[in-house]
C-alpha cells in the first residue's frame, strides 16, 4: 500500500502596490477620522494600485515569479494555476489565463474562483485535491484582489476598509506529514443580501441606469456582516481544531482573514490562542480580500518552522467561510 500524498506548501510569494492609502487621506475625502477607522476595524493604512493599464493580474504576477525564484523552478514546470479573486482583469479570459500568458508557464492551465474573503481558502482546498489525485506536481494557488476597483470612494461605510495586495503559494506533493490536513469550509447564500455588488452580473447587466445609480460597488451591510464574521470564523476554526483533536498549545500560528481586528480577536479568543500566535497585519494593508491570508504566510515565512500547525481561517461575502490545517513543510533558509 503506498504512503498517502499530502499536499505541502513549499514556497511563498507576495506583492503590494507600492503606492498608501492613510487614514489622513481619507479624512478628506470622506466623513470620518483616524481614530474612528483604528479603533472600528484596526486599520491604519492600505495599498492602492494606482498605476495607470495595470489589473489584479499584474499583482499576481510578481509574488508567482517571487515563488519560482524562492523554489529554483522555471514558471513552465507549473501544471496548474488557480486564482481566487473578485476582481478579475476582466468577466473573461480568467485572470489564471492571463497569469500563465505573462510569466511563461505554458505548460499550465488554471482558472479563477469566486469566493469573496474566503477565495484562497477554497482555492487551496482545490489545489490540495489536485496534488492528492497523483496527477500534478506543481499547482499554485493564488489569493488577489484590486479592491480599490470596485470600492465607492464616496461611502464612508466601505472605503475605509479595503486595500490591493496578491499573495500566492506553491504546492507539491510529499509523503511525510506535512502539508494541508484537513478543512471545513462552508457556504450559506441567504447571506448575499448583506455583502454584494449590485450590478454588472447577468442578473442586472451593465447599463447607464446601473452606472448612475452607482450600483458596480461592494455594498455591505457592516453590522449584519461583523456579526456572522465574528461567529462564522470563530466556530468554524473551533470545530476544525475538535475535530482533529487539536488543543490551543498544538497550534504554533492562527492565520486569520484580516477583515476587521475585533474579529480576529474573537476568533483567538474561541480558539484559546493568545495574540502572540496571531499573524495580524491589517494595520498596513488593510482587508485585501482573497489576498490577506497568503500576504500573512508572506510576510511570516522566515517565523514558521517545519512541522509548525498553524490554522488559516476567513469569512467572505456571500456568506463564504472555512477554516484550514496545515502543518508547515520547510524550514526557511
Amino acid at each position: 500500500m503506498s504512503a498517502k500524498i499530502h499536499a505541502a506548501i513549499t514556497a511563498v510569494g507576495g506583492y503590494v502596490p507600492p503606492d498608501k492609502l492613510t487614514n489622513q487621506d481619507l479624512e478628506k475625502m470622506v466623513d470620518t477620522n483616524d481614530e474612528w477607522i483604528r479603533t472600528r476595524t484596526g486599520i491604519t493604512e492600505r495599498r492602492i494600485l494606482k498605476e495607470p493599464g495595470k489589473a489584479t493580474s499584474d499583482m499576481i504576477v510578481p509574488a508567482v515569479l517571487e515563488l519560482c525564484a524562492k523554489r529554483g523552478i522555471a514558471p513552465a514546470e507549473i501544471d496548474c494555476l488557480i486564482v481566487g479573486t473578485v476582481t478579475p482583469d476582466m468577466v473573461f479570459p480568467s485572470t489564471a489565463n492571463l497569469v500563465c500568458h505573462k510569466i511563461g508557464a505554458v505548460e499550465a492551465w488554471g482558472y479563477d474562483l469566486s469566493a469573496a474573503c474566503s477565495g484562497f481558502l477554497f482555492a487551496l482546498a482545490q489545489g490540495t485535491a489536485l496534488i492528492e489525485s497523483g496527477r500534478y506536481e506543481k499547482v499554485v494557488v493564488c489569493g488577489a484582489d484590486k479592491m480599490s476597483a470596485i470600492v465607492d470612494y464616496t461611502d464612508r461605510a466601505t472605503c475605509i476598509i479595503f486595500g490591493d495586495g496578491a499573495g500566492a503559494v506553491l504546492l507539491e506533493p510529499t509523503t511525510e506529514q506535512v502539508g494541508v490536513m484537513d478543512s471545513i469550509l462552508r457556504t450559506d447564500g441567504s447571506g448575499s443580501q448583506y455583502l454584494h455588488m449590485k450590478a454588472g452580473g447577468s442578473l442586472k447587466p451593465a447599463s447607464a441606469e446601473t452606472v448612475a445609480n452607482r450600483e458596480h460597488f461592494a455594498y455591505q451591510e457592516g453590522q449584519a456582516v461583523f456579526k456572522f464574521a465574528v461567529k462564522g470564523m470563530a466556530d468554524v476554526s473551533a470545530a476544525l481544531m475538535e475535530k482533529n483533536k487539536l488543543k490551543a498549545d498544538d497550534i504554533a500560528w492562527l492565520v486569520p482573514h484580516q477583515a476587521n481586528l475585533r474579529i480576529i480577536d474573537a476568533t483567538a479568543n474561541r480558539m484559546g490562542l493568545g495574540t502572540e500566535k496571531v499573524m495580524i497585519n491589517i494595520e498596513r494593508f488593510g482587508n485585501t480580500t482573497a489576498a490577506t491570508i497568503p500576504l500573512c504566510l508572506w510576510e511570516w515565512e522566515s517565523k514558521l518552522k517545519k512541522g509548525d500547525t498553524i490554522i488559516l481561517s476567513a469569512f467572505g461575502g456571500g456568506f463564504t467561510w472555512g477554516a484550514i490545517w496545515v502543518k508547515w513543510a520547510y524550514d526557511t533558509k
